[in-house]
């Protein structure tokens, strides 16, 4: 019996070891498919110069003080992931992140989380360290001191998928490791968590951002951390003028992760001449009203298809009516579970050939 047990568990350890170091490594199934991170990411704070990317100073406490009165954990991006996986604990989290590293966030920001006492996550793109309108290194040794986790946003903050392939891929690299080294040099650590700039990337650059050694790493599409989830592509809800209401803020804080699973070879990039891409995923019906399901594209009208394969799953395409226009568009699904909870999933699609 003793060498019974034995042989089973280093089979066991075997099993777990290929599933760890199969081709989908960076997907990630929760232990407890209950518990799910919702992140927000903000760039600049009461600086209306710039309201694309502004929160204003009204919005931003009304948001700490929503989750004050509503006793939610705050934590970092990495106190998060790591909590995620545990056992126990609470079951939704929320995540702060700013990008940039504007000194808006020092001056207006950063003053707002202290009274409140809430940590966040910064990514900052080292290039612009002292800039104009950009915090300087004393200034983010002590943003790091208040508790805000420094994560990495490359060197230079550059449109990477704009620089040809046999080009991107290096000097992508090369701009992670200058900026983990230079932050290493004035802040005394090493970042575990990347952010990509403009939330863009491809197959490659993710993995290039694991096997430099981060933990994670977060884009722009919008959706809750929850279920199944990529951990080098998280999703994150924008809170900038447009979306900062306390009623979109509060909305986005309760709304539950969506696992859809795409179905064949879908890619972020979009192709020249395939400007109207389709977007396929299947989805568990389990409990969920599809009936009132929403779908929602960036700048036109979504066509939304169902598909009853079977009694527990439904695959539904959307493409848009007309043919994408914007950089950066993202496809949306709403849907409401038979208790009145909703569910969001969000695909972004990148069209490096359109300007910003």
């Amino acid at each position: 019996m003793k060498y019974i047990l034995i042989i089973l568990f280093f089979f066991s350890f075997f099993v777990s070891c290929n599933k760890k170091n199969s081709s989908n490594a960076n997907q990630v199934t929760l232990i407890q498919d209950e518990k799910q991170i919702v992140a927000f990411i903000y760039h600049r704070f009461g600086d209306s110069e710039y309201p694309s990317t502004n929160t204003s100073l009204e919005d931003f406490e009304s948001h700490l003080k929503y989750l004050q009165e509503q006793k939610l954990p705050v934590l970092t991006l990495s106190h998060a992931l790591e909590s995620l996986n545990k056992r126990g604990g609470p079951k939704r989290i929320i995540v702060l992140t700013i990008d940039d590293g504007f000194l808006s966030f020092y001056e207006n920001g950063l003053p707002l989380l202290k009274e409140y006492q809430f940590p966040a996550t910064l990514f900052i793109n080292t290039e612009t360290v002292g800039g104009n309108t950009y915090m300087d290194w004393a200034q983010i040794r002590e943003v790091k001191e208040a508790g805000i986790e420094i994560g990495n946003h490359t060197h230079s903050h550059s449109y990477f998928l704009n620089i040809p392939d046999d080009e991107r891929y290096i000097v992508f690299q090369d701009e992670i490791r200058q900026s983990q080294k230079l932050i290493e040099e004035n802040l005394g650590i090493t970042p575990d968590v990347f952010a990509y700039p403009y939330g863009e990337y491809d197959a490659k650059m993710k993995d290039i951002v694991e096997k430099e050694g981060f933990a994670a790493a977060v884009a722009q599409n919008s959706g809750v951390i929850g279920g199944q989830y990529e951990l080098f592509a998280l999703p994150r809800f924008p809170m900038s003028s447009s979306y900062a209401s306390i009623s979109d803020f509060s909305e986005k804080v309760n709304m539950n992760s969506l696992s859809a699973k795409e179905v064949g070879e879908t890619l972020h990039l979009i192709d020249k001449g395939h400007d109207s891409p389709e977007l396929k995923f299947e989805i568990s019906t389990k409990n969920l009203q599809f009936d009132q399901m929403q779908c929602f594209i960036q700048g036109g009208e979504c066509v939304m298809k169902k598909d009853t394969t079977s009694r527990n799953s439904l695959v539904v395409s959307i493409k848009a009516e007309a043919p994408l226009i914007r950089r950066r568009t993202l496809y949306t699904i709403t849907v409401p579970d038979q208790d009145g909870n909703w569910y969001w999933y969000s695909h972004l699609w990148i069209n490096p050939s359109v300007s910003e």
